[in-house]
């Protein structure tokens, strides 16, 4: 598959390379890896996959007008990213009772819940601080009994422990491609098949209705979202965001839900990195 490098160049480094790293993965990109100097990230993405307006967008028009960026594209040789990336891929515990790993790493059966995934560059690994928050929201929620969406589903990690905690119905949804897959073959591997995994936005969710929806995307888009997820979120039922900053981003996501009656509960923060909860009045 030919891979192509987006060299981003983004003054200040801290904390925005990891927010454009989340808005890259927006776009098509399934790798990163940090550059010769600090403000440098490389992103890559397959070429068949590359929309120079998308990138643009997220270059010229990011809302954020305290940090500069700059690009510039290269094609790179074939290079077998799978196996690169499985060379580096390790397994991670979250709160000590969900325990996720490759098909290749060894089982863990002292685990609460053990989810077993493809490592196919598809966001939701819990590697990231985001997935983790988000992984510790779902073990700390009843998901007995309750209707559940995911939202930017990446690896489907989150609708699969959903579904493991007891959730009775489980969409998952995703609009890129390699993720909605990738999310397929995960939910097969966890033997949750019946979650439904959907490839697309917040424009498929139609009349549905919720108990729990888990959105973990970024903040513009969760900001364009919000107003669905309340129209299809029960009374009483529960929103989980994350893929923003605890500054600025927090205060301007809690300042949208309430203004559309949802609640704010509570939120947790890694590395800078939120996770947040809200409740619909």
């Amino acid at each position: 598959m030919k891979y192509l490098e987006i060299r981003l160049t983004i003054t200040p480094a801290d904390p925005w390379k990891e927010i454009f790293t989340s808005m890259m993965g927006d776009i098509g990109c399934d790798s990163f890896m940090d550059g010769e100097d600090e403000e440098t990230l490389l992103c890559y993405i397959p070429a068949h996959d590359y929309d120079e307006t998308a990138l643009k967008e997220v270059v010229e028009n990011h809302g954020y007008p305290e940090v500069q960026v700059s690009y510039s594209v290269q094609e790179m040789p074939d290079i077998n990213w799978n196996a690169e990336w499985e060379a580096h891929y390790q397994p991670v515990m979250i709160a000590d009772r969900c325990y996720i790993r490759a098909p290749f790493h060894p089982a863990r059966p002292d685990a609460d819940y053990e989810i077993v995934i493809e490592p196919k560059m598809s966001f939701g690994t819990a590697h990231h601080a985001t997935t983790a928050q988000m992984i510790q929201y779902v073990l700390e929620t009843d998901m007995q009994g309750k209707k559940v969406l995911d939202m930017g589903s990446g690896t489907g990690v989150l609708a699969i422990l959903a579904k493991m905690r007891g959730a009775t119905e489980v969409t998952a949804i995703d609009n890129d491609e390699w993720a909605y897959r990738n999310g397929l073959e995960n939910v097969a591997h966890n033997d949750c098949a019946d979650i439904r995994v959907l490839l697309g936005d917040a424009s498929l969710l139609g009349n549905e209705s919720y108990d729990i929806i888990l959105a973990n995307i970024n903040r513009n888009i969760l900001l364009q979202d919000i107003p669905t997820y309340v129209r299809c979120l029960q009374p009483g039922g529960l929103l989980f965001m994350s893929g923003f900053y605890e500054e600025p981003d927090l205060a301007i996501i809690r300042q949208c839900c309430e203004a559309h009656e949802l609640r704010y509960d509570s939120h947790k923060v890694q590395d800078r990195w939120v996770a947040v909860q809200f409740s619909k009045i």
